[in-house]
């Protein structure tokens, strides 16, 4: 073991019942050192995090800090030796201010024993102000951006002098321009001696802040790489344990009609005078940054939120639609971004969640046809290759490339004829990606008109047929497939004087 090195896992092993879901990995991260962890959903990279965190025991193992060997037995004693995780899904308290969160659990207490609010929130903006962070201490987390909130975590940290920090997904809401500053703010902790063990899909952006890159499968460690050496296709066979020959499936089809149009659409605070065309056989993509209203919109034309003025158009003919409800009886679908709150029931079943939207086909009066829908779950988990243990098993113990493929035949069982696709690779791993890429595909050479909105531009550009880029709640530019470039789209998400 190095002298330089913070932390060491050692021959780690966790099993749940007869799931080996652990077998003997072993980590190290040096000072200033950040090690990427790279796997498909259940290869265990969590599993390691959560003993790494004191919320799981491991089996087996050994885990030493500074060369000291530690009994992690829960998330406080991680804690206090300097061990911040920063999870995917952001727990901060919505209703505080920035500082009172960065404190929250060791707040300051003045003589009189109460909270003392004005040095926390002094403490709270000399490090925002440090690391360049546009955010007041004062400010309530629930203004906040999902990416500023993203920023306020690692403040946290920081704050609460962590020594190792792991960032599990932490550009998986953040804009390019976001992503930029998250990248300056991890290459400070590397200058102060922080070691950061770092989550991503996104292999692309592993190239660039990390030093080395470990793949996990089936929760065995089966690559230990430096960054400098690793190559991208290299490192997807380590993970998925084959070659992916097309990681992106974008086939030559005829397109059709024009399906969707939207004509000066607007909304009272989101976006105004929004204009565009979708065909069947189309893939048609929604780029822009955080805070474009892309989402917006596609909850607008899905009848979640109330329209200010304009038409929405299926065939031709205009649509009314007051409530989702309308929108799905006219044959669209839409998948959300955040399936697990908006896309499934995770405390039901597989079946449940497929059967949603389509429960008419199956109710007769009170009579339920249990055939005719077990049919239908069998149906689109041999097509989407869907990996569960039973029909019966819940739905949130699902990995999330697994939960996306459930989501879609959700819609898809309603063969709907535009279906809004709100980032849907995002949290996913490569190999389910490519699943997911197939999928959408598929459902465009066969005539449904897909609307894809994506914050990552290699999805945009490798898998649509045009692409609308909006900023600030206009589209500020329409681009041809011929056209596309990363610099094309940027230039269009960054200013509203383009038309």
């Amino acid at each position: 073991m190095s002298e330089n090195t913070l932390l060491r896992m050692r021959n780690i092993s966790k099993s749940f019942a007869s799931n080996k879901v652990l077998v003997d990995v072993s980590l190290e991260v040096g000072a200033g050192e950040v090690v990427a962890l790279l796997g498909e959903n259940g290869a265990g990279k969590s599993t390691l995090i959560k003993i790494l965190g004191g919320i799981y025991r491991a089996d087996s193992g050994e885990i030493y800090l500074n060369g000291e060997l530690k009994n992690i037995h829960s998330a406080a004693v991680a804690g206090a030796n300097g061990i911040r995780i920063i999870h995917q899904e952001i727990i901060l308290v919505p209703d505080r201010s920035v500082a009172a969160n960065v404190f929250l659990g060791r707040e300051y207490v003045n003589r009189l024993g109460l909270i003392d609010r004005e040095r926390m929130e002094r403490e709270t903006q000399a490090l925002l102000d440090e690391f360049h962070i546009n955010i007041r201490a004062e400010q309530n987390v629930r203004e906040l951006s999902i990416g500023m909130q993203q920023l306020v975590e690692i403040i946290k940290a920081i704050s609460a002098e962590a020594r190792i920090v792991v960032m599990d997904e932490p550009t998986s809401s953040l804009s390019q321009a976001e992503v930029a500053e998250l990248f300056k703010i991890i290459r400070i902790l590397k200058e102060r001696g922080i070691g950061i063990i770092y989550i991503s899909h996104r292999i692309e952006e592993l190239f660039e802040i990390t030093d080395r890159i470990l793949v996990l499968r089936d929760g065995l460690l089966v690559g230990n790489v430096p960054t400098k050496e690793a190559e991208k296709d290299a490192l997807i066979t380590l993970m998925v344990g084959r070659s992916l020959k097309n990681y992106y499936t974008r086939s030559d089809h005829p397109v059709g009609n024009v399906s969707l149009e939207v004509k000066n659409l607007s909304h009272a605070r989101f976006f105004k005078d929004i204009s565009f065309k979708a065909h069947y056989g189309e893939i048609v993509g929604f780029a822009g940054l955080v805070g474009a209203r892309r989402t917006e919109l596609m909850k607008t034309i899905f009848g979640a939120y109330h329209k200010a003025g304009g038409q929405v158009l299926l065939d031709g003919g205009e649509l009314h639609i007051r409530r989702p409800a309308d929108a799905i009886a006219s044959g669209i679908a839409y998948v959300s971004e955040d399936r697990r709150n908006e896309g499934l029931v995770l405390l039901n079943s597989v079946e449940f969640n497929m059967g949603l939207v389509c429960l008419r086909d199956f109710v007769r009066g009170i009579r339920v046809d249990k055939a005719k829908w077990g049919r239908m779950v069998e149906q689109y988990r041999r097509k989407f290759s869907i990996r569960i243990s039973s029909p019966r098993q819940r739905a949130g113990n699902l990995s999330g490339g697994n939960q996306q493929k459930v989501v879609l035949s959700k819609w898809l069982a309603l063969n709907p004829k535009v279906i809004i696709l709100d980032e849907p690779t995002r949290g996913i791993d490569v190999g389910s990606k490519a699943e997911i890429y197939e999928i959408i595909d598929h459902l465009a050479s066969q005539g449904t008109s897909i609307i894809m909105v994506s914050s990552e531009l290699p999805e945009i550009i490798n898998m649509c047929n045009r692409c609308y880029v909006m900023c600030e709640g206009r589209i500020t530019g329409e681009l041809e497939q011929a056209a596309f470039s990363q610099e094309a789209i940027m230039k269009y998400a960054t200013s509203v004087r383009h038309s």
